[in-house]
């Protein structure tokens, strides 16, 4: 793996609080798309590698009989667990590992899901397991959406470019947008899970509005890699006043709409 800084496996370390309070939820509507095409078959099981403090698995629970959710930074299972109980969810399991080493019986999952990970695993390792750990017919999904350096629109440019500015600072070694060699965009999403022997290879998106405050959009840095609390260290007060002061003009009495889009990637295991 790179040296890049972001790209360690503390990384996320210190932002599970952040990331669960302010990451954009996934639509309802595409999370329904998934499960429609994954059809899950009794007795159902889902499992969410990389899942963070549980986006996902949480959404997903519902759905399935058993879910197990796997990730490798030890808080963010710790405020997935949390916020299971705060919902009354009991069919988590929840486990601390990376998604490279989970072990698990053949043919024990419908759905495998990766949200917003898939460029920072090994990806042709974890596709190659998942492609024994699911059923007959299985599907795996990887799933993202747009991020605050992504999307369009004068404020979101302005913040992405503050951001970066301090990123400079923080790292002057520089950072990694993914893992050398790693697929990153859908076309060679589908490429790597069609080269392991997934079928019916194909990527979904949709659009979903978004109305940002100041706390939130600091929030949401707070839960990256790159801009955390930890990850800009000495930097990060006033890389906060920055974004501060300068989005404040830019606000619609202090909101700031956005349209993120947001997909997935599915790929189907032979049903023979």
């Amino acid at each position: 793996m790179s040296d890049a800084p972001n790209l360690r496996p503390d990384a996320f370390a210190g932002t599970a609080g952040a990331y669960a309070r302010f990451r954009p939820a996934y639509p309802r509507a595409l999370l329904e798309a998934l499960c429609a095409e994954a059809a899950p078959t009794a007795p159902s099981a889902l499992l969410d590698l990389a899942c963070g403090p549980g986006r996902i698995a949480l959404d997903l629970a519902a759905a399935f009989g058993r879910v197990v959710a796997v990730d490798l930074e030890p808080e963010m299972i710790a405020v997935g667990e949390r916020e299971a109980a705060r919902r009354r969810i009991g069919n988590v399991t929840w486990s601390v590992g990376a998604a490279e080493v989970f072990a698990a019986p053949a043919g024990a999952f419908d759905l495998i899901t990766i949200g917003e990970a898939f460029h920072r695993l090994d990806q042709r390792l974890v596709a190659e397991k998942s492609l024994v750990w699911l059923k007959p017919g299985g599907c795996l999904a990887t799933l993202g959406g747009e991020g605050m350096f992504t999307a369009a629109g004068p404020w979101q440019a302005l913040a992405a470019d503050i951001a970066r500015r301090w990123m400079t600072r923080a790292f002057p070694q520089g950072w990694a947008a993914a893992r050398p060699g790693a697929a990153s965009t859908p076309d060679d999403v589908e490429r790597v899970l069609e080269s392991v022997g997934f079928v019916d290879v194909a990527s979904r998106w949709t659009s979903s509005p978004q109305a940002w405050t100041i706390e939130s959009i600091i929030g949401y840095f707070e839960s990256t890699s790159v801009c955390s609390r930890r990850a800009l260290g000495e930097h990060f007060a006033a890389f906060e006043a920055e974004l501060r002061a300068s989005l404040a003009p830019l606000g619609e009495e202090g909101v700031y709409p956005d349209d993120l889009r947001f997909g997935f990637t599915l790929a189907r295991k032979p049903s023979r």
